[in-house]
């Protein structure tokens, strides 16, 4: 059983010791005194203390301080910014095409027959020409050349074979239309992982748009 005078001296040494720490803690952490306020010191703002007295202090956001870009980051900016905007202009386009292509493509590799083949091209040609050529006709001839290469991708096919299959059963206007836009580079196919990579990367940028 507990002797009540320990009982009293242990509360009266723990009073003690608490006294004394907040008496240190108060000689070493004094807060300075107020400022003075006038009648106009209405607003409140945040402060700080500083050099012994409260000072109104504020965080200011971030400033980013830029320098203009090097000639030639510059010139790579303007060519990326060029490419961007003409893979979000035609890739609708490309993909819908690349429907219309691997449908023709699968149904063709069913015919044997020369006229038969020709009969079935004749007879999409007014959906390739709503999905293919008539968004030609209003595009420059570099996003034209970047619209071919889409449809590489979409197809897996190269755009010159394509034209070069399917041109036989194709009304001239129809052709000549496509044909303004080829060059040697279109002969080249599509390489996701070589000089195509920065187009692959902006597709993959629209095709996460479209998944929502």
């Amino acid at each position: 059983m507990t002797c009540p005078q320990n009982k009293y001296r242990a509360a009266f040494l723990f009073s003690v010791l608490l006294l004394a720490g907040l008496y240190s803690f108060a000689q070493t952490d004094t807060l300075p005194p107020m400022p003075q306020l006038g009648p106009n010191d209405t607003i409140q703002v945040p402060a700080k203390i500083y050099n012994g007295e409260f000072l109104s202090a504020h965080t200011m956001e971030y400033t980013w301080v830029l320098r203009p870009m090097p000639p030639a980051m510059r010139k790579k900016y303007e060519e990326w910014t060029r490419l961007r905007n003409a893979v979000y202009v035609t890739y609708p386009y490309a993909r819908k095409a690349g429907i219309i292509l691997n449908e023709m493509n699968a149904k063709l590799a069913l015919l044997s027959s020369e006229e038969d083949r020709k009969t079935y091209i004749k007879s999409r040609e007014k959906d390739l020409k709503r999905e293919f050529t008539t968004p030609l006709e209003n595009l420059s001839i570099y996003q034209g050349r970047v619209l071919m290469k889409l449809i590489n991708r979409q197809t897996g096919n190269n755009c010159y074979d394509i034209i070069k299959e399917y041109k036989g059963g194709f009304t001239a206007r129809f052709y000549q239309t496509i044909a303004f836009f080829f060059s040697s580079n279109l002969k080249q196919p599509y390489d996701p992982k070589g000089d195509d990579q920065v187009i692959e990367a902006i597709v993959q940028e629209v095709e996460r748009m479209y998944r929502g």
